[in-house]
């Protein structure tokens, strides 16, 4: 048998396109929340791959269901559908306020997929000139033009210009802008209930219900990007739920699948109406394989027990954290719903968060960023309480080696 040659983080920088800059480990294994290296070294998972392993590494249940659809179906073009994703559809309308399901492969591609709906619905109702979005500074909302034209982080759109037109952006959390941007030339309002790479910052209950009664006065649909804080991330299956308002239009992707790729746009069955045949596609889009895959992972989410111990394991994250930064003067805010989590460094450290995420990687723990201030979390939704304690030891001797170093080198 052929051997396969081994590789090495120098073999990426040879082939691979520079747009990331991976670190120097290569994971080559992974169960539940802990991953091993090339060199067998051992991490414990509180990234979760940006909160997309919403089950761990190798859920049983979810390596069941691909292995079992693996040997059925792959693939099927859009001209015929498939037994998973009517299943999946059919679960993801029932827990939530939707009607209607549009399947694809990613978060960009649903929020693409929600904006076009948005206008195209806008258009069907009201006419051409409704066709402005409104979205939120600091806000992300995928890669493709269209939807990081309509994140507010200019540093994403720089040089790709020129930008789609129609677009607008006011501060998060702050009604009064709101107010003073939208009219009834909006065709939607976009928003994130807790902004992830803009910083792990949560949206006021205040400030959703005034959007959704703005939205309304201006006839504008409501969408709520919820790629991050969807499929059990905050402890409830859908963030929007926590919430009392429901959006019009709703997407998910990252959690949904587990890891597997898949996106979803969720709408009410008037706002779907718009989707006509022809006015929209995924080659992918409802395959048979991540329909499988993304069934067993809302399987195991949706259900009380693993929601609560969410919020469970929230306390416990929290706790650590305020403690560390009492402890350490690091951080100066602990702030996130759930398992999705922000440390925000303080004055002293600005700029800094990076540091702390290779420091953790060398005490044995993976964690995020969320821009330069922010360290963030995003561990599986049922991590062992045990996994979590280790780990949350672990990031403490790297932040302690931080704040020494920082120390002596002043």
């Amino acid at each position: 048998m052929t051997q396969t040659p081994p590789v090495s983080r120098q073999d990426y920088d040879a082939v691979m396109a520079p747009n990331y800059n991976p670190a120097a480990v290569i994971p080559v294994r992974g169960k539940g929340s802990r991953v091993w290296d090339q060199d067998n070294n051992e991490y414990i998972d509180l990234a979760g791959g940006i909160a997309v392993s919403a089950l761990g590494h190798c859920h049983p249940a979810m390596v069941a269901a691909l292995q079992a659809q693996s040997e059925q179906l792959w693939h099927l073009s859009n001209v015929m559908t498939n037994e998973p994703a009517i299943r999946l559809a059919q679960k993801l309308v029932a827990s939530t306020f939707a009607d209607r399901v549009y399947f694809c492969n990613s978060g960009a591609e649903a929020n693409e997929a929600a904006f076009k709906l948005a206008r195209r619905y806008a258009n069907d109702h009201y006419g051409a000139d409704k066709h402005e979005i409104i979205s939120f500074k600091q806000a992300f909302h995928g890669r493709t033009l269209f939807t990081v034209s309509v994140g507010g982080q200019p540093k994403y759109t720089e040089g790709f210009g020129p930008v789609p037109g129609g677009l607008h952006h006011v501060p998060f959390n702050d009604l009064d802008a709101l107010k003073a941007a939208i009219s009834d030339r909006t065709c939607a309002v976009v928003m994130e209930p807790m902004q992830g790479e803009g910083g792990i910052v949560p949206a006021t209950a205040e400030f959703i219900q005034g959007v959704r009664a703005l939205c309304d006065e201006h006839n504008a649909l409501l969408i709520f990007d919820e790629v991050q804080t969807g499929m059990g991330r905050t402890g409830h299956l859908y963030a929007y739920q926590a919430f009392g308002v429901a959006p019009d239009i709703l997407t998910s992707a990252k959690g949904l699948g587990g890891g597997f790729p898949i996106g979803a746009m969720l709408a009410t069955e008037q706002v779907a109406a718009s989707l006509v045949v022809g006015t929209h596609g995924s080659t992918y889009g409802g395959n048979p394989l991540a329909c499988a895959v993304a069934e067993a992972v809302i399987d195991q989410v949706n259900t009380p027990t693993l929601l609560a111990g969410v919020m469970t394991r929230n306390q416990k994250m929290r706790d650590a954290l305020e403690a560390l930064a009492a402890e350490t003067g690091a951080f100066r805010e602990i702030r996130g719903m759930g398992l999705l989590l922000g440390a925000e460094v303080s004055e002293a450290y600005a700029g800094q968060a990076r540091v702390f995420l290779t420091a953790a990687l060398e005490a044995g723990v993976m964690v995020l960023v969320a821009g330069p201030n922010v360290v963030r979390f995003a561990p599986a939704l049922n991590i062992p309480e045990a996994d979590l304690d280790q780990a949350m030891e672990r990031f403490a001797v790297a932040v302690r080696k931080v704040v020494s170093q920082s120390t002596a080198a002043a």
